[in-house]
């Protein structure tokens, strides 16, 4: 036991679990707002924006995650010296954020436009009728009530963001995954507590997200 404990003193487990926290979070607030203009672009009249967002879903959903974080390292960094920060651990984690952002983007999107397939045709009918543009409808109308729908999709996608964000690893980013790998290479004889300690901790961090997003699924779903 004492040499298990004395782990916590040599490695930073907390810090780690804190690096995952921050990809997790910037990713999340990123893909969101890049998810939502391409939901509009899919459910847009205008034929390009159909064509371009379906595009991007197809495109990001099906490329390896960790083929996006090698690119942003290995492609923009490494070749077309693109730089966010002076700082070297700093600019791979702000890249390992934007290809968590553009990959996660394609998973909202959907999220969002399921959320818009709850909501009554009657309403965007509404709105036209009363001399609203697709933009201002879409904002005042069709959004709010699509998105207290897709509330329990988007939580899916926000834990699936969390295990996910992992992949950073492949970014050369010091968090969990990375910290446990070293840990088990130089004490090889604690593997199991090892293991259990990071897996407990994303229990830790995943479970209160999906009771977070049941209960606000619940308490916004709209009575039909």
């Amino acid at each position: 036991m004492d040499n298990f404990l004395s782990l916590f003193e040599t490695y930073d487990v907390a810090g780690a679990f804190w690096v995952n926290i921050q990809l997790t979070f910037w990713a999340a607030i990123w893909s969101f707002i890049l998810g939502t203009i391409l939901a509009l672009m899919r459910i847009s009249p205008i034929a390009s924006l159909q064509w371009f967002g379906a595009a991007y879903v197809n495109i990001f959903r099906n490329t390896p995650l960790t083929v996006i974080i090698a690119f942003g390292v290995l492609g923009l960094w490494g070749q077309l010296n693109v730089v966010l920060a002076e700082d070297f651990q700093v600019n791979f984690l702000r890249l390992a954020i934007l290809g968590l952002s553009v990959y996660h983007a394609a998973f909202v999107c959907e999220a969002i436009r399921s959320g818009v397939n709850t909501v009554p045709l009657g309403q965007a009918e509404a709105a036209r009728a009363i001399g609203l543009s697709f933009l201002p409808a879409a904002r005042l109308i069709i959004l709010p009530q699509a998105l207290r729908g897709a509330v329990a999709p988007l939580g899916n996608v926000l834990i699936a963001l969390t295990k996910n964000s992992t992949v950073a690893f492949a970014g050369s980013v010091i968090e969990s995954s990375n910290l446990m790998k070293e840990m088990i290479e130089f004490r090889g004889d604690l593997v199991i507590p090892i293991f259990f300690v990071f897996a407990m901790g994303f229990v830790i961090i995943v479970v209160p997200v999906g009771l977070l997003t049941t209960w606000l699924s619940r308490k916004l779903a709209v009575a039909r």
